[in-house]
């Protein structure tokens, strides 16, 4: 594991790009259960699966990518697909005995929370990018679902190998009041976490629509724009329904999906808890 930060966002994404992704214990867990009955899985119940640990999904399509065939003239943009692509025999044959995070970090539990909060915050913003889509009619609801996944796979990757320095940021921000991440980042790290997700999207080679639906920087697309307010509304909501910067999202949101702010709370109270507003004190007696 990394104590100190690497010279370069080159050095950091050589240093990522060659490391041995981990997944989550669950996943593991729930791999092995379905490998016993391994000529009854289908595709479908492996994509669950994956699809619930961005970990796993970014290293299901890494491996995709440095398995092409010279003959795939499409890319493999979602992992319903991918698991077709390698077969499900194979696939297990692949991917057994998978690091675990938990074994990796089992001596930095501060970290392990970290990581868990950041991936907690992915599923979120896949399942909001996933009602989005499919409100929009979106060409391929899977696609966006899967972008919103590994949008912030950098930051878990850093949870995974360089645990100290993410917790040093952690500090920083807590101890220097207004301070943006972006900033904080730079200063323990060397780098901006955006940049490095970019860059590790490249290395991997990871599908061109998939780099850049992560990419804020092609804002004027709505796939785009979908995948941005899932992962912002997911990152802000992680902190409570109270954060200052919800209002604006949900305007952000509401004017995407052509929905009143009425409809859309309606709407993301079907996937995820969000606390009935307090009933009016104006007029009622002792007020």
């Amino acid at each position: 594991m990394l104590q100190r930060p690497l010279p370069s966002l080159d050095s950091w994404v050589s240093y990522l790009r060659q490391a041995d992704i981990p997944v989550l214990k669950r996943t593991g867990r729930e791999l092995s259960r379905l490998r016993q009955n391994e000529e009854n899985v289908t595709g479908r119940q492996l994509a669950g699966i994956i699809l619930f640990d961005p970990l796993m999904a970014l290293r299901l399509l890494a491996y995709l990518e440095a398995h092409r065939r010279k003959s795939q003239t499409t890319d493999i943009t979602t992992i319903d697909r991918a698991v077709m692509m390698i077969g499900v025999t194979p696939f297990f044959a692949e991917f057994d005995r998978l690091p675990l995070v938990e074994e990796k970090l089992k001596d930095h539990p501060q970290a392990l929370i970290g990581l868990l909060r950041v991936i907690s915050r992915a599923r979120q913003a896949s399942l909001f990018a996933r009602d989005w889509a499919v409100l929009r009619h979106d060409l391929d609801v899977e696609e966006i679902t899967v972008a919103a996944l590994l949008h912030d796979t950098a930051e878990i990757l850093l949870w995974c190998f360089a645990p100290t320095l993410m917790l040093d940021i952690r500090a920083m921000l807590a101890a220097r009041q207004g301070m943006r991440s972006a900033a904080a980042q730079q200063a323990v790290l060397g780098i901006r976490i955006v940049d490095l997700q970019l860059a590790l999207a490249g290395a991997w080679h990871l599908p061109a629509l998939l780099q850049t639906l992560m990419d804020d920087h092609h804002a004027e697309h709505p796939r785009v724009r979908t995948v941005i307010h899932a992962v912002n509304l997911a990152r802000h909501a992680a902190n409570g329904w109270n954060d200052p910067a919800i209002p604006d999202d949900l305007a952000e949101i509401g004017k995407l999906l052509n929905l009143s702010a009425e409809a859309l709370l309606e709407r993301l109270r079907r996937l995820t808890d969000i606390p009935a507003p307090s009933p009016p004190t104006e007029g009622l007696p002792g007020v």
